[in-house]
Protein backbone atom coordinates (compact mmCIF):
# COMPACT_ATOMS: atom_id res chain seq x y z
CA UNK A 1 0.00 0.00 0.00
CA UNK A 2 1.47 3.39 -1.02
CA UNK A 3 0.36 6.86 -0.21
CA UNK A 4 -1.58 7.08 -3.69
CA UNK A 5 -3.52 3.96 -2.97
CA UNK A 6 -4.52 4.95 0.77
CA UNK A 7 -8.09 6.64 0.98
CA UNK A 8 -8.92 9.42 3.12
CA UNK A 9 -10.41 7.66 5.77
CA UNK A 10 -7.27 5.18 6.29
CA UNK A 11 -5.40 8.48 7.84
CA UNK A 12 -8.26 9.61 9.90
CA UNK A 13 -9.92 9.79 13.29
CA UNK A 14 -13.57 9.89 13.42
CA UNK A 15 -15.70 11.75 16.29
CA UNK A 16 -19.14 10.14 17.16
CA UNK A 17 -22.09 12.39 18.07
CA UNK A 18 -24.77 11.74 19.49
CA UNK A 19 -26.73 14.78 18.79
CA UNK A 20 -29.19 14.39 21.07
CA UNK A 21 -27.02 14.60 24.42
CA UNK A 22 -24.24 17.23 22.72
CA UNK A 23 -25.58 20.44 22.66
CA UNK A 24 -28.60 22.14 23.24
CA UNK A 25 -28.98 25.62 21.30
CA UNK A 26 -31.88 26.77 23.29
CA UNK A 27 -33.77 25.57 26.28
CA UNK A 28 -35.27 22.28 24.68
CA UNK A 29 -33.40 19.89 26.34
CA UNK A 30 -32.14 18.16 24.16
CA UNK A 31 -29.06 18.65 21.10
CA UNK A 32 -29.11 20.33 18.28
CA UNK A 33 -28.08 20.85 14.78
CA UNK A 34 -27.44 24.43 15.88
CA UNK A 35 -25.76 23.17 18.65
CA UNK A 36 -23.37 20.92 16.71
CA UNK A 37 -22.84 23.64 14.59
CA UNK A 38 -21.51 25.73 17.21
CA UNK A 39 -19.06 23.53 18.54
CA UNK A 40 -17.15 22.95 15.01
CA UNK A 41 -14.30 25.33 16.04
CA UNK A 42 -13.97 23.27 19.28
CA UNK A 43 -13.37 19.86 16.66
CA UNK A 44 -11.71 21.19 14.69
CA UNK A 45 -9.10 22.15 17.35
CA UNK A 46 -8.94 18.52 18.72
CA UNK A 47 -8.14 17.23 15.16
CA UNK A 48 -10.75 15.01 13.82
CA UNK A 49 -11.39 14.76 10.20
CA UNK A 50 -14.91 13.09 10.09
CA UNK A 51 -18.27 13.44 12.53
CA UNK A 52 -20.31 10.38 12.77
CA UNK A 53 -24.10 11.50 13.41
CA UNK A 54 -26.48 8.79 15.22
CA UNK A 55 -29.87 9.06 13.78
CA UNK A 56 -31.56 12.49 12.77
CA UNK A 57 -34.20 11.39 10.87
CA UNK A 58 -37.95 11.64 11.83
CA UNK A 59 -38.75 8.91 14.90
CA UNK A 60 -40.93 8.32 17.53
CA UNK A 61 -37.48 8.11 19.82
CA UNK A 62 -38.55 4.59 21.22
CA UNK A 63 -34.95 3.93 20.65
CA UNK A 64 -33.26 7.26 20.68
CA UNK A 65 -33.74 7.74 16.53
CA UNK A 66 -32.58 3.78 15.92
CA UNK A 67 -36.17 3.69 15.24
CA UNK A 68 -36.91 5.62 12.43
CA UNK A 69 -40.65 6.76 10.63
CA UNK A 70 -39.42 8.80 7.69
CA UNK A 71 -35.96 8.45 5.83
CA UNK A 72 -35.93 11.69 4.12
CA UNK A 73 -36.42 14.21 6.59
CA UNK A 74 -35.04 15.61 10.03
CA UNK A 75 -36.35 15.15 13.11
CA UNK A 76 -37.80 18.80 14.18
CA UNK A 77 -36.23 18.28 17.58
CA UNK A 78 -33.34 18.29 15.97
CA UNK A 79 -34.25 21.45 13.60
CA UNK A 80 -34.69 21.47 9.72
CA UNK A 81 -33.13 20.14 6.33
CA UNK A 82 -31.59 23.89 6.54
CA UNK A 83 -30.05 23.69 9.29
CA UNK A 84 -28.43 20.24 8.64
CA UNK A 85 -27.51 21.81 5.30
CA UNK A 86 -25.52 24.68 6.54
CA UNK A 87 -24.15 21.69 9.31
CA UNK A 88 -22.44 20.11 6.17
CA UNK A 89 -21.27 23.52 4.77
CA UNK A 90 -19.86 24.41 7.95
CA UNK A 91 -18.15 21.69 8.43
CA UNK A 92 -16.58 20.65 4.75
CA UNK A 93 -15.44 24.70 5.54
CA UNK A 94 -13.15 23.33 8.44
CA UNK A 95 -12.29 20.13 6.30
CA UNK A 96 -14.57 18.30 8.33
CA UNK A 97 -16.66 15.47 6.87
CA UNK A 98 -19.93 13.98 7.50
CA UNK A 99 -20.88 10.48 8.03
CA UNK A 100 -24.30 9.65 8.55
CA UNK A 101 -25.96 6.57 10.59
CA UNK A 102 -27.96 5.03 8.61
CA UNK A 103 -30.63 2.30 10.23
CA UNK A 104 -31.59 -0.51 7.44
CA UNK A 105 -32.10 -3.59 9.43
CA UNK A 106 -35.57 -2.43 10.44
CA UNK A 107 -37.85 0.88 10.29
CA UNK A 108 -40.33 2.26 13.43
CA UNK A 109 -43.51 0.89 13.33
CA UNK A 110 -44.79 4.18 12.97
CA UNK A 111 -43.47 4.84 9.16
CA UNK A 112 -45.30 4.97 6.58
CA UNK A 113 -44.05 1.84 4.78
CA UNK A 114 -45.79 -0.03 8.06
CA UNK A 115 -48.56 1.29 8.43
CA UNK A 116 -49.73 -0.04 5.27
CA UNK A 117 -47.97 -3.26 5.57
CA UNK A 118 -50.43 -3.77 9.29
CA UNK A 119 -53.48 -2.63 7.44
CA UNK A 120 -54.04 -5.49 4.76
CA UNK A 121 -51.99 -8.53 3.37
CA UNK A 122 -52.88 -7.11 0.04
CA UNK A 123 -51.31 -4.02 0.98
CA UNK A 124 -48.07 -3.88 -1.72
CA UNK A 125 -45.82 -3.14 1.49
CA UNK A 126 -47.34 -5.83 3.65
CA UNK A 127 -44.08 -8.16 2.97
CA UNK A 128 -41.56 -5.27 3.19
CA UNK A 129 -41.43 -6.90 6.75
CA UNK A 130 -40.98 -10.97 7.84
CA UNK A 131 -44.63 -11.71 8.81
CA UNK A 132 -45.30 -15.66 10.32
CA UNK A 133 -48.26 -17.19 11.07
CA UNK A 134 -48.86 -17.83 14.57
CA UNK A 135 -51.77 -17.33 17.24
CA UNK A 136 -51.61 -15.17 20.25
CA UNK A 137 -49.81 -18.40 22.71
CA UNK A 138 -47.18 -20.39 19.63
CA UNK A 139 -44.90 -17.46 18.21
CA UNK A 140 -43.45 -18.90 15.04
CA UNK A 141 -40.09 -19.85 16.76
CA UNK A 142 -38.05 -19.05 20.26
CA UNK A 143 -35.92 -16.08 18.78
CA UNK A 144 -35.39 -13.48 21.72
CA UNK A 145 -35.36 -9.74 20.80
CA UNK A 146 -31.45 -7.99 21.83
CA UNK A 147 -34.35 -5.74 24.51
CA UNK A 148 -35.36 -9.05 26.12
CA UNK A 149 -38.62 -11.03 25.36
CA UNK A 150 -39.55 -12.69 22.08
CA UNK A 151 -38.34 -11.27 19.11
CA UNK A 152 -42.53 -11.17 17.65
CA UNK A 153 -45.41 -9.50 17.87
CA UNK A 154 -48.60 -10.72 17.07
CA UNK A 155 -50.99 -8.60 15.48
CA UNK A 156 -54.44 -10.14 16.21
CA UNK A 157 -56.54 -8.70 12.74
CA UNK A 158 -53.81 -10.17 10.86
CA UNK A 159 -53.49 -13.71 12.80
CA UNK A 160 -49.55 -13.17 12.16
CA UNK A 161 -46.63 -12.26 14.13
CA UNK A 162 -43.79 -9.84 12.75
CA UNK A 163 -40.08 -10.04 13.68
CA UNK A 164 -38.60 -7.67 15.51
CA UNK A 165 -34.91 -8.08 16.32
CA UNK A 166 -35.45 -5.09 18.61
CA UNK A 167 -38.32 -3.51 20.35
CA UNK A 168 -41.23 -4.15 19.22
CA UNK A 169 -41.60 -0.87 17.73
CA UNK A 170 -38.88 -1.82 15.26
CA UNK A 171 -40.00 -4.03 12.89
CA UNK A 172 -37.46 -5.84 11.01
CA UNK A 173 -37.39 -5.04 6.81
CA UNK A 174 -37.47 -8.15 4.62
CA UNK A 175 -34.67 -7.60 2.32
CA UNK A 176 -35.61 -10.58 0.45
CA UNK A 177 -37.93 -8.58 -1.23
CA UNK A 178 -35.97 -6.27 -3.73
CA UNK A 179 -38.62 -3.35 -3.66
CA UNK A 180 -37.16 -3.43 -0.30
CA UNK A 181 -33.41 -2.79 -1.50
CA UNK A 182 -34.38 -0.37 -3.76
CA UNK A 183 -36.08 1.58 -1.61
CA UNK A 184 -33.03 1.26 0.47
CA UNK A 185 -30.38 2.32 -2.15
CA UNK A 186 -32.77 5.13 -2.94
CA UNK A 187 -32.38 6.50 0.55
CA UNK A 188 -28.89 6.71 0.43
CA UNK A 189 -28.41 8.27 -2.77
CA UNK A 190 -30.86 11.30 -1.45
CA UNK A 191 -28.20 12.09 1.42
CA UNK A 192 -25.37 11.40 -0.96
CA UNK A 193 -26.80 14.18 -3.32
CA UNK A 194 -27.08 16.32 -0.34
CA UNK A 195 -22.94 16.61 0.48
CA UNK A 196 -22.14 13.83 2.93
CA UNK A 197 -19.37 11.64 2.82
CA UNK A 198 -20.47 8.12 3.86
CA UNK A 199 -22.75 6.08 5.89
CA UNK A 200 -22.80 3.93 9.21
CA UNK A 201 -24.40 1.10 9.21
CA UNK A 202 -26.38 -0.04 12.42
CA UNK A 203 -26.37 -3.90 12.19
CA UNK A 204 -25.90 -4.35 9.08
CA UNK A 205 -24.96 -8.09 9.20
CA UNK A 206 -28.25 -8.86 10.57
CA UNK A 207 -30.57 -8.09 7.39
CA UNK A 208 -30.43 -11.76 5.96
CA UNK A 209 -32.47 -14.51 7.67
CA UNK A 210 -32.44 -18.04 7.31
CA UNK A 211 -35.44 -18.11 5.66
CA UNK A 212 -36.66 -21.68 7.11
CA UNK A 213 -36.99 -19.30 10.74
CA UNK A 214 -36.45 -22.71 12.92
CA UNK A 215 -36.30 -22.83 16.65
CA UNK A 216 -32.79 -22.31 18.12
CA UNK A 217 -31.83 -25.38 20.82
CA UNK A 218 -29.00 -23.90 22.57
CA UNK A 219 -29.96 -20.08 21.89
CA UNK A 220 -31.59 -16.84 21.76
CA UNK A 221 -31.78 -16.90 17.63
CA UNK A 222 -29.01 -15.12 16.01
CA UNK A 223 -27.21 -17.55 14.83
CA UNK A 224 -30.16 -17.75 11.71
CA UNK A 225 -29.62 -14.49 11.34
CA UNK A 226 -26.00 -13.02 11.99
CA UNK A 227 -24.04 -12.83 9.03
CA UNK A 228 -27.11 -14.37 7.10
CA UNK A 229 -27.51 -16.61 3.68
CA UNK A 230 -27.61 -13.38 1.54
CA UNK A 231 -25.90 -10.53 3.52
CA UNK A 232 -22.90 -10.28 1.14
CA UNK A 233 -24.88 -10.73 -2.18
CA UNK A 234 -27.09 -7.89 -0.73
CA UNK A 235 -24.14 -5.66 0.76
CA UNK A 236 -22.19 -5.91 -2.89
CA UNK A 237 -25.43 -5.07 -4.33
CA UNK A 238 -25.95 -2.01 -2.36
CA UNK A 239 -22.59 -0.67 -2.66
CA UNK A 240 -22.03 -1.33 -6.89
CA UNK A 241 -25.31 1.33 -7.06
CA UNK A 242 -24.60 3.86 -4.67
CA UNK A 243 -21.45 3.45 -2.41
CA UNK A 244 -19.41 3.06 -4.89
CA UNK A 245 -20.21 5.37 -7.84
CA UNK A 246 -20.41 8.18 -5.31
CA UNK A 247 -17.15 6.90 -3.34
CA UNK A 248 -18.73 6.79 0.09
CA UNK A 249 -16.59 5.48 3.28
CA UNK A 250 -18.77 3.18 4.88
CA UNK A 251 -18.42 1.38 7.96
CA UNK A 252 -20.50 -1.48 9.11
CA UNK A 253 -21.73 -2.22 12.93
CA UNK A 254 -21.46 -5.54 13.22
CA UNK A 255 -23.19 -7.62 15.61
CA UNK A 256 -21.65 -11.08 17.27
CA UNK A 257 -19.94 -11.76 14.10
CA UNK A 258 -16.50 -13.34 12.67
CA UNK A 259 -13.46 -12.22 11.78
CA UNK A 260 -13.90 -14.52 8.76
CA UNK A 261 -17.00 -12.27 7.46
CA UNK A 262 -15.53 -9.23 8.08
CA UNK A 263 -12.86 -10.27 6.09
CA UNK A 264 -14.89 -10.36 3.77
CA UNK A 265 -16.63 -7.12 4.80
CA UNK A 266 -14.07 -4.68 4.47
CA UNK A 267 -12.05 -6.43 1.86
CA UNK A 268 -11.53 -3.81 -1.31
CA UNK A 269 -11.79 -7.13 -3.43
CA UNK A 270 -15.28 -7.89 -1.97
CA UNK A 271 -16.58 -3.90 -2.54
CA UNK A 272 -18.90 -4.06 0.34
CA UNK A 273 -17.72 -1.83 3.26
CA UNK A 274 -14.71 0.34 3.79
CA UNK A 275 -14.44 -0.85 6.84
CA UNK A 276 -16.20 -2.72 10.29
CA UNK A 277 -17.28 -2.35 13.90
CA UNK A 278 -16.94 -5.44 16.03
CA UNK A 279 -17.37 -6.17 19.59
CA UNK A 280 -15.81 -8.68 20.77
CA UNK A 281 -13.50 -6.70 23.06
CA UNK A 282 -16.11 -4.98 24.79
CA UNK A 283 -17.77 -8.01 25.80
CA UNK A 284 -14.67 -9.04 28.30
CA UNK A 285 -16.35 -7.78 31.29
CA UNK A 286 -19.31 -10.45 30.77
CA UNK A 287 -18.79 -13.19 32.47
CA UNK A 288 -19.98 -16.36 30.89
CA UNK A 289 -21.29 -14.11 28.16
CA UNK A 290 -23.87 -12.21 29.90
CA UNK A 291 -23.86 -8.41 29.94
CA UNK A 292 -26.56 -7.94 32.55
CA UNK A 293 -24.11 -9.73 35.36
CA UNK A 294 -21.17 -7.44 36.74
CA UNK A 295 -17.32 -8.94 36.91
CA UNK A 296 -13.79 -7.86 36.55
CA UNK A 297 -12.77 -7.47 32.83
CA UNK A 298 -10.48 -10.55 31.79
CA UNK A 299 -7.37 -8.39 30.03
CA UNK A 300 -5.91 -11.57 28.80
CA UNK A 301 -9.09 -12.16 26.51
CA UNK A 302 -8.80 -8.54 26.14
CA UNK A 303 -5.45 -8.62 24.55
CA UNK A 304 -6.16 -11.62 22.40
CA UNK A 305 -8.85 -10.53 21.06
CA UNK A 306 -7.51 -7.11 20.08
CA UNK A 307 -4.31 -8.63 18.41
CA UNK A 308 -6.56 -11.50 16.79
CA UNK A 309 -8.58 -9.08 15.07
CA UNK A 310 -5.29 -6.73 14.44
CA UNK A 311 -4.04 -9.64 12.71
CA UNK A 312 -7.33 -11.23 11.22
CA UNK A 313 -7.74 -7.98 8.66
CA UNK A 314 -3.96 -7.28 8.55
CA UNK A 315 -4.27 -8.46 4.56
CA UNK A 316 -7.96 -8.14 3.86
CA UNK A 317 -10.00 -5.57 5.31
CA UNK A 318 -9.93 -2.08 7.79
CA UNK A 319 -10.86 -1.87 11.56
CA UNK A 320 -12.58 0.76 13.34
CA UNK A 321 -10.68 0.95 16.62
CA UNK A 322 -12.89 2.02 18.87
CA UNK A 323 -13.68 2.01 23.33
CA UNK A 324 -16.82 4.02 23.51
CA UNK A 325 -20.21 4.62 21.18
CA UNK A 326 -23.40 5.29 22.73
CA UNK A 327 -24.52 1.42 23.29
CA UNK A 328 -21.16 1.25 25.53
CA UNK A 329 -19.96 2.37 29.03
CA UNK A 330 -17.56 5.21 29.62
CA UNK A 331 -14.40 3.72 29.40
CA UNK A 332 -12.44 5.08 31.74
CA UNK A 333 -15.08 3.75 33.98
CA UNK A 334 -15.26 0.38 32.75
CA UNK A 335 -10.98 -0.40 32.20
CA UNK A 336 -9.12 2.53 33.95
CA UNK A 337 -8.92 4.42 37.09
CA UNK A 338 -11.64 7.35 38.03
CA UNK A 339 -10.29 8.54 41.05
CA UNK A 340 -6.35 8.38 41.82
CA UNK A 341 -5.14 8.07 38.13
CA UNK A 342 -8.11 9.76 36.02
CA UNK A 343 -5.74 11.51 33.63
CA UNK A 344 -3.57 8.50 33.44
CA UNK A 345 -5.79 5.98 32.68
CA UNK A 346 -7.68 7.49 29.95
CA UNK A 347 -4.75 8.54 28.32
CA UNK A 348 -3.31 5.23 28.19
CA UNK A 349 -7.01 3.92 27.03
CA UNK A 350 -6.95 6.32 24.29
CA UNK A 351 -2.89 5.18 23.33
CA UNK A 352 -4.05 1.52 23.48
CA UNK A 353 -6.41 1.91 20.84
CA UNK A 354 -5.06 4.95 18.45
CA UNK A 355 -1.83 2.89 17.97
CA UNK A 356 -2.97 0.22 16.40
CA UNK A 357 -3.87 -0.16 12.53
CA UNK A 358 -7.32 0.71 11.72
CA UNK A 359 -9.11 4.10 11.84
CA UNK A 360 -9.96 5.36 15.56
CA UNK A 361 -13.61 6.67 16.63
CA UNK A 362 -13.70 9.24 19.61
CA UNK A 363 -16.73 9.55 21.33
CA UNK A 364 -18.54 12.16 22.49
CA UNK A 365 -16.67 13.57 25.71
CA UNK A 366 -14.15 10.68 25.23
CA UNK A 367 -11.43 13.52 24.80
CA UNK A 368 -12.25 14.50 28.15
CA UNK A 369 -12.72 11.72 30.06
CA UNK A 370 -16.44 11.48 30.65
CA UNK A 371 -17.20 8.77 33.14
CA UNK A 372 -20.52 6.74 34.09
CA UNK A 373 -23.03 9.22 35.98
CA UNK A 374 -23.48 6.11 38.48
CA UNK A 375 -27.38 7.47 38.95
CA UNK A 376 -28.91 5.40 42.29
CA UNK A 377 -32.44 4.99 40.95
CA UNK A 378 -33.75 3.42 37.87
CA UNK A 379 -36.16 6.53 37.37
CA UNK A 380 -32.93 8.26 36.31
CA UNK A 381 -32.39 5.68 33.43
CA UNK A 382 -34.36 6.78 30.17
CA UNK A 383 -32.76 3.20 27.83
CA UNK A 384 -35.26 1.32 26.62
CA UNK A 385 -32.84 -1.94 27.24
CA UNK A 386 -32.07 -1.40 30.43
CA UNK A 387 -35.07 -0.38 31.72
CA UNK A 388 -36.38 -4.10 30.70
CA UNK A 389 -33.99 -5.62 32.05
CA UNK A 390 -34.38 -4.13 35.23
CA UNK A 391 -37.73 -5.69 35.25
CA UNK A 392 -36.30 -8.87 33.97
CA UNK A 393 -33.86 -8.68 37.01
CA UNK A 394 -36.51 -7.47 39.41
CA UNK A 395 -38.67 -11.18 38.44
CA UNK A 396 -35.88 -13.14 38.89
CA UNK A 397 -35.73 -11.81 42.45
CA UNK A 398 -32.38 -10.16 42.30
CA UNK A 399 -31.93 -7.66 45.50
CA UNK A 400 -32.34 -4.29 44.38
CA UNK A 401 -28.79 -3.28 45.42
CA UNK A 402 -27.13 -5.69 43.05
CA UNK A 403 -29.67 -4.76 40.41
CA UNK A 404 -28.31 -1.09 40.39
CA UNK A 405 -24.92 -2.09 40.84
CA UNK A 406 -24.96 -3.61 37.23
CA UNK A 407 -26.90 -1.10 35.80
CA UNK A 408 -24.76 1.45 36.70
CA UNK A 409 -21.98 -0.44 35.13
CA UNK A 410 -23.61 -1.32 31.84
CA UNK A 411 -26.75 0.51 31.07
CA UNK A 412 -25.95 2.37 27.50
CA UNK A 413 -27.31 5.89 29.34
CA UNK A 414 -23.90 5.74 31.26
CA UNK A 415 -22.72 7.27 27.52
CA UNK A 416 -25.97 9.82 26.73
CA UNK A 417 -25.04 12.15 29.32
CA UNK A 418 -25.09 15.23 28.78
CA UNK A 419 -21.84 16.55 26.99
CA UNK A 420 -20.12 18.32 29.73
CA UNK A 421 -18.94 22.07 28.62
CA UNK A 422 -18.63 23.74 31.56
CA UNK A 423 -19.36 24.24 34.82
CA UNK A 424 -22.55 26.43 34.65
CA UNK A 425 -26.17 24.72 35.36
CA UNK A 426 -26.54 21.97 33.31
CA UNK A 427 -22.96 21.69 32.25
CA UNK A 428 -23.58 24.24 29.30
CA UNK A 429 -25.49 21.55 27.40
CA UNK A 430 -28.66 23.34 27.87
CA UNK A 431 -30.13 26.51 28.98
CA UNK A 432 -33.17 24.14 29.86
CA UNK A 433 -33.96 20.61 31.81
CA UNK A 434 -31.64 18.18 30.07
CA UNK A 435 -33.77 15.01 29.21
CA UNK A 436 -31.27 12.82 30.90
CA UNK A 437 -29.29 14.18 34.04
CA UNK A 438 -25.63 15.33 33.82
CA UNK A 439 -23.37 13.69 35.54
CA UNK A 440 -22.36 15.01 38.91
CA UNK A 441 -18.66 15.86 37.94
CA UNK A 442 -19.54 18.14 35.41
CA UNK A 443 -18.34 21.15 37.78
CA UNK A 444 -14.07 19.56 37.39
CA UNK A 445 -14.54 17.43 34.12
CA UNK A 446 -15.88 19.63 31.60
CA UNK A 447 -14.37 20.86 28.28
CA UNK A 448 -13.83 24.26 28.99
CA UNK A 449 -11.41 23.46 31.78
CA UNK A 450 -9.71 20.73 29.67
CA UNK A 451 -8.94 23.23 27.21
CA UNK A 452 -6.82 25.49 29.90
CA UNK A 453 -5.47 22.91 31.63
CA UNK A 454 -1.97 21.68 28.90
CA UNK A 455 -2.08 18.47 30.83
CA UNK A 456 -5.91 17.86 29.54
CA UNK A 457 -6.80 14.39 28.42
CA UNK A 458 -8.34 16.55 25.26
CA UNK A 459 -4.50 17.67 24.48
CA UNK A 460 -3.36 14.00 24.55
CA UNK A 461 -6.06 13.32 22.65
CA UNK A 462 -4.85 16.03 19.80
CA UNK A 463 -1.41 14.53 20.12
CA UNK A 464 -2.69 11.21 19.33
CA UNK A 465 -4.26 12.58 16.50
CA UNK A 466 -1.58 14.59 15.09
CA UNK A 467 0.68 11.69 15.46
CA UNK A 468 -1.31 9.48 13.57
CA UNK A 469 -0.72 12.15 10.51
CA UNK A 470 2.89 12.56 10.45
CA UNK A 471 3.91 8.81 11.38
CA UNK A 472 3.43 6.41 8.15
CA UNK A 473 3.76 3.46 10.05
CA UNK A 474 0.42 4.22 12.25
CA UNK A 475 -0.66 3.32 8.92
CA UNK A 476 1.12 0.66 7.06
CA UNK A 477 3.01 -1.04 10.01
CA UNK A 478 2.11 -4.60 10.81
CA UNK A 479 1.10 -5.74 14.22
CA UNK A 480 2.66 -7.61 16.61
CA UNK A 481 1.36 -8.41 19.92
CA UNK A 482 4.18 -9.02 22.68
CA UNK A 483 3.95 -10.19 25.91
CA UNK A 484 0.85 -11.91 25.26
CA UNK A 485 0.45 -13.52 28.66
CA UNK A 486 1.24 -10.97 30.80
CA UNK A 487 -0.97 -9.81 34.06
CA UNK A 488 -0.50 -6.05 33.64
CA UNK A 489 1.04 -4.22 30.19
CA UNK A 490 -0.32 -4.44 26.82
CA UNK A 491 2.29 -4.15 24.50
CA UNK A 492 2.91 -4.37 20.74
CA UNK A 493 4.93 -3.83 17.56
CA UNK A 494 3.77 -1.78 14.57
CA UNK A 495 6.81 -2.20 11.81
CA UNK A 496 7.01 -1.44 8.40
CA UNK A 497 9.93 -1.21 5.98
CA UNK A 498 12.30 -2.01 8.62
CA UNK A 499 11.28 1.09 10.53
CA UNK A 500 9.01 0.23 13.82
CA UNK A 501 7.31 1.95 16.77
CA UNK A 502 6.92 0.06 20.21
CA UNK A 503 3.51 0.97 22.28
CA UNK A 504 3.51 -0.24 25.48
CA UNK A 505 0.72 0.24 27.87
CA UNK A 506 0.33 -0.77 31.85
CA UNK A 507 -3.52 -1.43 32.53
CA UNK A 508 -3.30 -0.89 36.73
CA UNK A 509 -2.39 0.89 39.29
CA UNK A 510 1.18 -0.68 39.99
CA UNK A 511 4.30 -0.22 39.33
CA UNK A 512 5.62 -2.84 36.72
CA UNK A 513 9.23 -3.36 34.77
CA UNK A 514 9.03 -3.73 31.47
CA UNK A 515 10.50 -7.47 31.01
CA UNK A 516 12.74 -6.86 28.09
CA UNK A 517 14.48 -10.36 27.84
CA UNK A 518 10.93 -11.81 27.50
CA UNK A 519 10.45 -9.56 23.79
CA UNK A 520 12.31 -9.55 20.57
CA UNK A 521 13.95 -6.40 21.47
CA UNK A 522 17.25 -7.23 23.24
CA UNK A 523 18.95 -5.30 20.93
CA UNK A 524 17.24 -1.48 21.84
CA UNK A 525 18.95 -0.69 25.10
CA UNK A 526 19.08 3.57 25.03
CA UNK A 527 19.17 4.48 21.72
CA UNK A 528 15.15 4.76 21.60
CA UNK A 529 12.86 7.54 21.03
CA UNK A 530 9.55 8.63 22.79
CA UNK A 531 7.51 9.78 20.54
CA UNK A 532 4.60 10.32 23.37
CA UNK A 533 4.45 9.37 27.05
CA UNK A 534 1.23 10.12 29.60
CA UNK A 535 3.89 10.85 32.31
CA UNK A 536 6.98 13.47 32.20
CA UNK A 537 10.31 11.65 32.57
CA UNK A 538 9.84 8.41 30.34
CA UNK A 539 13.07 6.63 30.47
CA UNK A 540 14.46 6.08 26.72
CA UNK A 541 16.41 2.80 28.13
CA UNK A 542 13.71 -0.26 27.57
CA UNK A 543 16.68 -2.45 30.17
CA UNK A 544 15.72 0.46 32.72
CA UNK A 545 12.06 1.34 32.16
CA UNK A 546 9.38 0.30 35.06
CA UNK A 547 5.79 1.47 33.94
CA UNK A 548 4.45 3.63 36.27
CA UNK A 549 0.52 2.79 37.03
CA UNK A 550 -1.34 3.41 33.89
CA UNK A 551 1.72 4.37 32.40
CA UNK A 552 1.58 4.26 28.27
CA UNK A 553 4.39 4.92 25.77
CA UNK A 554 4.65 4.92 22.24
CA UNK A 555 8.61 4.77 21.53
CA UNK A 556 10.05 4.67 18.00
CA UNK A 557 12.68 2.10 16.91
CA UNK A 558 16.01 3.73 15.01
CA UNK A 559 15.98 0.27 13.05
CA UNK A 560 14.51 -3.21 13.30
Amino acid sequence: MTAAELSWWQTATIYQIYPKSFKDSGQQGTGDLQGIISKLDYLKKLGIDAIWLTPIYCSPQIDNGYDISDYYNIDPSYGSMEDFERLIEEAHTRNIKIIMDLVVNHTSTEHQWFKEAIRSETSPYHNYYIWRKGNAENPPNNWQSKFGGSAWEFVPHLDKYYLHLFAKEQADLNWENPNVRQEVQKVVEFWLKKGIDGFRLDVINLISKQQDFPNDRIGDGRRFYTDGPRVHEYLQELSKAVFIPWNAMTVGEMSSTTIEHCQQYSDPASQELSMVFNFHHLKVDYPNGEKWSKAPFDFISLKKILADWQKGLAERGWNALFWCNHDQPRVVSRFGNTSTYFKQSAKMLATAIHGLRGTPYIYQGEEIGMCNPDYTTIDAYQDVETINYYQIMRDQGMDEGDIMSIIQAKSRDNSRTPMQWDNSQHAGFSKGTPWLKVADNYHELNAESALNDEDSVFYYYQQLIRLRKIEPLLTYGRFQLLLEKHPSLFAYIREYNSQALLVICNFYNQYVDFPLQETPLNTYQENVEVLLSNYSGTTNNLATLKLRPYEAVIFKLPTY
